[in-house]
């Protein structure tokens, strides 16, 4: 299985956008500062996820972006669907060709758990995230840890 720095990003930048949603819409730079991705990384991201209907773009001071629908309602698969990635176990991309043009002895064992993350993942919204209080402390301290930091 495979999920790349993309995914990873595009999924820890929604959980951000999530936990700031009270507050309006929330700049890349912000998102930036708090989670040390690159600024020029989110808004190749969130140009795809704002293609998918998953934010909408605010324009002009105190623009930015916001969640297109409630947090409950945004899968973590949603997400990764959204910036094109795929989770895949075999080795064959689901080509089923892993070996001589055929399914590999393994195949259907790393299908089935493909299958088994995906729902997993469909199974688990940014609203079930940001009610998890490990999930809850780590924002409280990137907030504090960022408003120190534009102090200085």
């Amino acid at each position: 299985m495979r999920l790349t720095t993309k995914g990873r990003y595009a999924v820890t930048a929604m959980l951000d956008l999530a936990i700031h949603h009270d507050k309006g819409a929330v700049s890349l730079a912000q998102i930036s500062a708090r989670q040390k991705i690159s600024l020029s990384y989110l808004e190749q991201l969130f140009a795809q996820l704002r293609r998918k209907a998953l934010v909408v773009s605010t324009r002009g001071p105190g623009g930015g972006y916001s969640l297109s629908r409630s947090p409950q309602e945004i899968s973590i698969a949603q997400i990764i669907d959204a910036i094109e990635e795929h989770i895949d176990a075999t080795q064959c991309g689901g080509q089923l060709n892993c070996q001589d043009d055929s399914p590999c002895l393994t195949h259907y064992l790393w299908q089935d758990l493909s299958v088994q993350i995906r729902n997993f993942l469909t199974g688990i919204s940014l609203g079930n995230l940001l009610a998890q209080p490990h999930v809850k402390q780590v924002a409280m301290w990137q907030n504090s840890r960022t408003s120190a930091q534009s102090t200085h």
